[in-house]
């Protein structure tokens, strides 16, 4: 989900890679998950986010629907993010001790907190917000370990590829019927989510579908 908002404000100023350090470790969250809890819909998942849940739990997109996730419009197009429970209980993924039961296979979006990224120029750096976690006397830890994410650069890659092609699909809505748009969020949805990833290989099919995408995109 793409924010608008002052970097001076929110932020320390700093732009960020993946091999710097930043004021990020919290202990490993002991006696807190406010981060987990009253964020809304906000926490909007990518074909990553899904497909590592998938996996992980040995299930389809349509069984992790209305029990872990819900479809909301972003920006005119249909994208899935974590559901959460009613009266604060937060994420559907906490346990009874307010911890993370996917924590291994967490969303990217859960990985990255307290950090954002910065979308400009076709690329992205990071940035620490600063007023998002209230754990005090945060330690520095370097980003790609705080991350944890296997063959960061292909993931990075894959991010950029992800962001760009819904921001132009995104900015492109504004001037569709409301038959096109349905038409064209339905297609992401499908190519993107519903149709399983096989195997091990996610960036190699996710790559053919992004250039089928961008080809069909091309050509309407």
């Amino acid at each position: 989900m793409e924010r608008h908002v002052n970097m001076a404000e929110i932020s320390d100023g700093k732009r960020y890679k993946s091999t710097d350090m930043a004021r990020i470790g919290c202990n490993e969250c002991k006696g807190c998950s406010d981060c987990c809890r009253e964020v809304g819909s906000s926490i909007v998942l990518d074909p990553w986010d899904v497909y590592m849940l998938e996996k992980n739990l040995s299930c389809g997109f349509e069984r992790l629907l209305g029990r872990h996730l819900e479809l909301n419009v972003v920006d005119g197009v249909v994208l899935p993010n974590l559901r959460l429970l009613e009266n604060g209980e937060g994420c559907t993924f906490l346990d009874e001790h307010g911890r993370c039961s996917i924590h291994d296979f967490r969303p990217g979006f859960c990985r990255l907190f307290p950090l954002g990224r910065l979308y400009e120029e076709g690329t992205f750096s990071y940035f620490l917000q600063t007023a998002e976690c209230r754990k005090g006397n945060r330690t520095k830890v370097k980003i790609n370990k705080w991350l944890g994410i296997a063959n960061l650069a292909a993931y990075e890659k894959f991010i950029c590829q992800w962001h760009y092609l819904l921001k132009e699909v995104q900015v492109r809505a504004k001037e569709m019927d409301e038959q096109e748009l349905r038409g064209w969020s339905m297609y992401f949805l499908q190519e993107f989510y519903v149709r399983p990833y096989q195997g091990d290989d996610f960036y190699g099919q996710f790559a053919l579908r992004y250039e089928a995408a961008k080809e069909k995109w091309r050509n309407q």
